[in-house]
């Protein structure tokens, strides 16, 4: 079973929490995080979104990008175009995101200037997806039962109850994937949507916080509008990314052709 978000990273927690001892809840953090991942998502997607990177000094680098997503059984296929600006026009990004654990997603990434096509390899999945502080691991759905979870308390986000969830990966495989020794996710009570997290990264003693900054209901479905996330090192901000949807579209009339490495590199 793979975890409906884009990775698990969001916002710091102090001393305090790891000491605290962790009250009786109704549920465990498997049977919440088993709810994340029942939650329902949509099907046959389309979106256009704006990618900003901004570094240190606060410079911005702004993309526009168009995505589909289709549903195929429990497995889910995504394809990305970068629009603009013109150092990455025609960039695509294509994944067979697989619902088990046994079999690895697979990923391709389309490189117009070189006219080439690279797989990305399970070895790579934990760097920089196109100079984000997402990785390429992060746009994928996380297998349920590759973490092992921990409730630590409840807490508010927003105005909105939260349960803090630890998730520590399972064996070294995992961990060496996803670049992350331990995360904590913010899911909220009432619609089970991871809206905050932290990632402790595995190189670097770096912390990647993710935080859901807007959502909105479409037809129905919860989603999230308006991601942020920063890479912080020794409490400074190293980078940061922004990533904004809009036109969010369910139940497009998305051919199998469409999700294909020649479609990939074919461009929009």
């Amino acid at each position: 079973m793979r975890i409906k978000t884009i990775g698990w990273l969001l916002t710091g927690l102090g001393l305090a929490l790891w000491l605290t001892p962790a009250p009786a809840f109704a549920l465990s953090a498997r049977e919440i995080m088993e709810k994340v991942d029942a939650r329902e998502d949509g099907d046959n997607m389309t979106a256009d979104l704006e990618m900003i990177l901004i570094d240190k000094s606060g410079h911005q680098r702004v993309r526009k990008i168009h995505s589909f997503s289709k549903d195929k059984g429990r497995d889910t296929q995504r394809l990305m175009f970068f629009l603009e600006p013109a150092d990455v026009k025609d960039t695509g990004f294509l994944t067979y995101d697989y619902y088990e654990g046994f079999k690895d997603d697979d990923q391709w990434l389309y490189l117009p200037e070189l006219k080439k096509t690279k797989r990305i390899a399970s070895s790579d999945k934990s760097s920089s997806f196109m100079g984000s502080d997402f990785s390429y691991a992060d746009m994928t759905r996380r297998v349920l039962d590759e973490w092992n979870y921990k409730l630590l308390k409840e807490d508010e986000v927003r105005g909105q109850k939260v349960w803090l969830i630890e998730a520590v990966p399972a064996n070294q495989e995992v961990e060496d994937r996803y670049g992350y020794t331990k995360s904590v996710v913010f899911v909220r009570q009432d619609i089970f949507f991871v809206v905050r997290g932290v990632s402790w990264v595995k190189e670097g003693r770096k912390l990647k916080y993710l935080d859901v900054r807007e959502m909105e209901q479409i037809d129905g479905i919860w989603v999230g509008t308006k991601l942020h996330m920063k890479t912080v090192k020794n409490k400074m901000t190293l980078h940061e990314t922004e990533l904004n949807f809009s036109a969010i579209k369910f139940n497009q009339d998305l051919k199998d052709e469409l999700f294909t490495v020649r479609r990939l590199e074919k461009g929009m």
